[in-house]
């Protein structure tokens, strides 16, 4: 194997593989990237078993083959090095040479033989989506994942394909976020997955280099070509993710979703977002929570810590109704207003031990538990 290549573009393809290779690989070679020379361009693919990469970099390939190196040193030498202009060379034992300027490297490889092949698929669901409105839904409900590994089935955004559009839904069980939007979805084509946490945070790092993203699924794993149409990268064609799902069913978030909720309240996302964002400097682990009291056209934003002190902040709102106190987790809130970019935010609050929600006008809602009042 034979190729000349950018060093950006080299070290741009390996920085899109990279994330996948974990720190204590079980395998020798999971630590390793596959580089397959092919006619214009050269394959970079990654996997830890779980999750696994595979992008297109323009070269000048000279011999066709195939190589395993060690991912994170390797991306390491090519951003160092000191020409624009790189030469690859691989010899039949799997030693490869690497030159740029004055500098040369020989790095010891492993053969393509011992590499876990990427998933094949056959019997799976399809879908095509834009990818600005993807990241825009993950943004919106990925904070919620849970982290705790005894819930796994909450590790990870459930994605739901039926009844005429595509739901997200995140919850670690004391709050609960949810997107929707329209789009066909044929009969035959209704589904649903659970997409562990590290795929939703790898496919959040990969989107927005393109316009469109193909899903394709079935009951164990999901892939996902990713379109980019970026020519200075030197990326071509597609970034293709592939992930095994998170197995089990999903609970019934639907029931968690208050039917009704006696006070309505218009807020300006980002002057909120600021108030709780203050009041929370004084929270301490063993008083965290914000307390929001309202009344007539007054919401009171509190917080305070028997060792340090506390805060107020007030803003002026829209607000008729009965005086009422509520009080949260203030990570609780500021997560989805800070994952939202409307102008204007709903809250909506029944009394002090139901859970708040927080609306958009649009599709979005974010059920958070309330804090005990003392």
């Amino acid at each position: 194997m034979k190729f000349k290549i950018n060093r950006d573009h080299f070290a741009n393809g390996l920085s899109q593989v990279l994330n996948v290779v974990g720190s204590k690989a079980t395998m020798p070679i999971l630590s390793n990237v596959l580089i397959e020379a092919g006619k214009d361009h050269i394959f970079l693919t990654t996997t830890n078993l779980d999750l696994g990469i595979r992008c297109q970099i323009k070269a000048d390939v000279k011999e066709t083959g195939s190589v395993t190196l060690p991912v994170k040193r390797l991306a390491g030498i090519v951003r160092e090095l000191p020409n624009v202009d790189v030469s690859v060379d691989a010899s039949a034992n799997h030693q490869v040479k690497i030159a740029s300027g004055g500098s040369n490297f020989r790095i010891m490889g492993i053969g393509k033989e011992d590499f876990p092949p990427l998933p094949e698929f056959g019997d799976e669901k399809s879908y095509t989506l834009e990818q600005g409105e993807l990241t825009e839904m993950l943004k919106s409900v990925a904070y919620a994942q849970s982290n705790d590994e005894t819930r796994y089935i909450l590790n990870g955004v459930y994605f739901s394909f039926g009844e005429g559009k595509l739901t997200l839904v995140a919850t670690d069980g004391r709050r609960l976020a949810h997107i929707s939007k329209e789009m066909e979805v044929p009969a035959d084509s209704a589904g649903a997955i659970i997409l562990p946490a590290k795929t939703v945070s790898e496919l959040l790092r990969l989107l927005d280099k393109g316009e469109k993203l193909k899903i394709n699924f079935n009951e164990r794993r999901a892939a996902f070509q990713i379109a980019s149409d970026n020519d200075d990268s030197g990326l071509v064609d597609s970034i293709y993710l592939y992930s095994k799902v998170v197995e089990g069913n999903y609970p019934n978030y639907q029931q968690v979703i208050p039917k009704e909720t006696h006070q309505r309240i218009k807020l300006e996302r980002e002057l909120l977002l600021q108030c709780v964002h203050r009041a929370a400097l004084v929270c301490s682990e063993k008083a965290n929570s914000v307390k929001m009291k309202l009344t007539n056209n007054l919401l009171e934003i509190t917080a305070q810590s028997p060792d340090f002190g506390e805060a107020h902040e007030s803003m002026a709102i829209g607000y008729t109704g009965p005086d009422l106190q509520v009080a949260f987790n203030p990570q609780f809130v500021i997560d989805p207003l800070r994952a939202l970019n409307k102008d204007e935010v709903f809250l909506e609050v029944k009394d002090d031990v139901s859970p708040g929600v927080i609306k958009t006008l649009e599709s979005f809602i974010c059920v958070v538990m309330p804090v005990r009042l003392s």
